[in-house]
């Protein structure tokens, strides 16, 4: 079949208008709109067919008059995103199975093969109108909103990608989990256990960190994504832990982050402090969970019965260098995996005596147990401190002092 008998066929559906004409040849030439390039098609048509001008007639029957409303369209994608900071946009369209199935229709019973899809021709169109609006640009790869024609509705639907900040945290007080815990009891709805909160802690982190951040982003929600994590009674010290704080559907992206700073460490004091080192992205967020750092801790150990500092270094020795089996502890079997890793005591010393029990840094791979790492855990860690020494032992308190990041190695 040729181009022009494609054309009879197509005209010979119903009243179409030029953009859809054009679409499904939209591919075979360059230089020309669909529009400019559906007229064009129909006057060569009447040309060569001998047949009266007829001007497209609408609505469609395949757009339904959409592709004539452009600019109706841009004009409701600039209202919806009244009062949101962006520097660059994204159009998508949701088009309806009956229009979706009427081109393919089309394509399929002619079989072309250059064919350009009614989204894309809304999508490029509308962004185009839009752009001219606000001075705005379209970005493909990596807009900072997206905003969602559903052409069945008549609506826009905005979808504010997220901001992301990096920065490291040091945490003073015990007994303050990273990220927020729904409540146990009530998984979040709120119940007399959590005293209708939802939560199973106060406060998080993630939370101190967060409400600042929220206020300043006018986002809807503060994620904390950290490189790993301390138990919930371990204080975080020293140059603090690297993290990324992700800012979903910010209504604002231009923060001055040394303010936020400032805002934070302000509100949190004494619990969390933050120094915050620039904007991010989710690859940030993906080598922060990938990267296996190396961690520093200060340890507390008490030891029962008589035991002398030498006996206690020479027992460290023993475990300095050395991988460590560990089987999944007790205490978190609940919510990980029942395997054995294996993990390196990079290096480990006594450093001092203190209310009577023996203070230890250690420093070890990522992953390591370290509270098992002194008490055994019931035979699940090996070697171990109380091991070692044929008496029981434990960690009194722990802070970590350092989490390195690849740089630091």
């Amino acid at each position: 079949m040729d181009l022009m008998e494609q054309v009879e066929a197509i005209l010979s559906y119903g009243d179409i208008c030029d953009r859809c004409l054009g679409r499904f040849f939209g591919k075979r030439s360059h230089g020309l709109s669909n529009a400019e390039r559906g007229h064009a098609l129909r006057i060569a048509y009447e040309v060569d067919a001998d047949v009266p001008h007829r001007e497209a007639q609408s609505p469609c029957w395949i757009c339904g008059g959409e592709l004539d409303a452009i600019e109706s369209w841009a004009r409701a994608v600039v209202d919806a995103v009244s009062g949101i900071e962006f520097e660059t946009f994204l159009i998508g369209t949701k088009v309806p199975p009956l229009m979706a199935e009427s081109e393919e229709m089309v394509w399929s019973d002619l079989g072309l093969t250059h064919p350009e899809p009614l989204k894309a021709e809304m999508n490029r169109e509308v962004g185009k109108a839009v752009s001219a609006i606000t001075g705005k640009p379209a970005d493909l790869k990596k807009p900072d909103l997206v905003a969602i024609l559903d052409i069945a509705s008549g609506t826009v639907d905005v979808q504010i990608n997220p901001v992301f900040f990096a920065g490291r945290y040091r945490k003073f007080e015990r007994g303050i989990p990273q990220t927020h815990w729904d409540c146990r009891v009530c998984r979040g709805k709120g119940c007399e256990r959590c005293g209708g909160t939802g939560k199973q802690y106060p406060d998080s982190v993630e939370e101190l960190i967060g409400r600042p951040a929220l206020a300043a982003f006018l986002a809807e929600c503060a994620v904390l994504h950290g490189a790993g994590r301390e138990d919930i009674d371990a204080r975080m010290l020293g140059t603090g832990r690297p993290f990324v704080m992700e800012m979903t559907a910010p209504r604002r992206r231009t923060v001055a982050l040394r303010d936020l700073e400032e805002a934070i460490n302000r509100s949190a004091a004494g619990r969390v402090a933050v120094s915050l080192e620039g904007l991010a992205d989710r690859r940030a967020v993906q080598t922060l969970k990938s990267d296996k750092a190396h961690k520093k801790y200060r340890i507390l150990v008490e030891i029962d019965g008589s035991v002398s500092p030498d006996e206690v270094r020479s027992a460290l020795d023993q475990l300095k260098g050395v991988i460590i089996h560990q089987r999944t502890p007790k205490r978190v079997s609940h919510r990980r995996a029942d395997l054995v890793r294996e993990r390196r005591v990079i290096d480990i010393e006594l450093v001092g005596v203190e209310e009577g029990g023996y203070v230890i840094d250690v420093v070890g791979e990522s992953g390591l147990y370290i509270k098992e790492l002194i008490s055994g855990d019931s035979g699940r860690t090996r070697p171990s401190l109380a091991e070692i020494l044929k008496r029981d032992a434990r960690v009194a308190s722990l802070d970590v002092l350092l989490v390195e990041d690849n740089g630091e190695r």
